[in-house]
């Protein structure tokens, strides 16, 4: 009776400490003060969408803020020009939680292998989405409007690899035999995608 009272007490004191540790990692320091007289974020702005893709990605990271040092975190504000879009890209660091301050947006991710199934919707005024790290994800500006939303990644260097940049403008370029049978196509369609990056 005696030895079950105290596995009993062990098996307690086991769970209370394992509940009392379980958290977030604490940072590496508590705060770092950024330079007062530097430079603003620029988040007031809108960005200049008048480009091959019609959006503008100002990003906010730790390379802008030194203060998110050590934080997890970080911001970005993307701007659409009418039926513009944030091509496929991913963060291979962070999620993604999108805020949509104006506009109308399709928004979608897509799974990973072996099913890659697309996950997207329609979202408004006030609405938000999330993207799962390391995923390949998109927003399409779908309204006859500028729109505009705010992405706040989990890292303070969430990274961002874009699709068709990293396979069609990769530097040394990839074989265009690779990535014709990759792709299935013809060898010239792929010279004709790496000359426009």
């Amino acid at each position: 009776m005696e030895s079950s009272r105290g596995l009993l007490m062990l098996g307690l004191f086991a769970m209370i400490c394992s509940i009392t540790f379980a958290s977030e990692p604490s940072p590496l320091q508590d705060f770092c003060v950024a330079d007062s007289n530097g430079p603003g974020t620029g988040l007031h702005i809108a960005g200049n969408t008048s480009n091959a893709v019609g959006s503008r990605v100002t990003a906010v990271n730790v390379a802008e803020i030194p203060g998110l040092n050590t934080l997890g975190i970080s911001l970005a504000r993307v701007d659409y020009a009418p039926w513009g879009i944030n091509p496929p890209h991913t963060h291979p660091r962070a999620t993604e939680i999108l805020t949509v301050l104006e506009g109308t947006l399709e928004v979608g991710f897509v799974t990973s292998n072996p099913e890659n199934r697309l996950i997207k919707k329609v979202v408004y005024k006030g609405d938000v989405f999330v993207f799962p790290i390391g995923l390949v994800h998109f927003q399409r500006n779908i309204g006859y409007g500028n729109a505009a939303a705010i992405a706040a990644l989990s890292s303070q260097n969430p990274g961002v690899i874009t699709v068709a940049n990293a396979v069609f403008g990769s530097n040394p370029d990839i074989s265009p035999n690779i990535l014709a049978k990759a792709f299935q196509v013809d060898k010239n369609a792929v010279l004709n995608l790496q000359s426009k990056f």
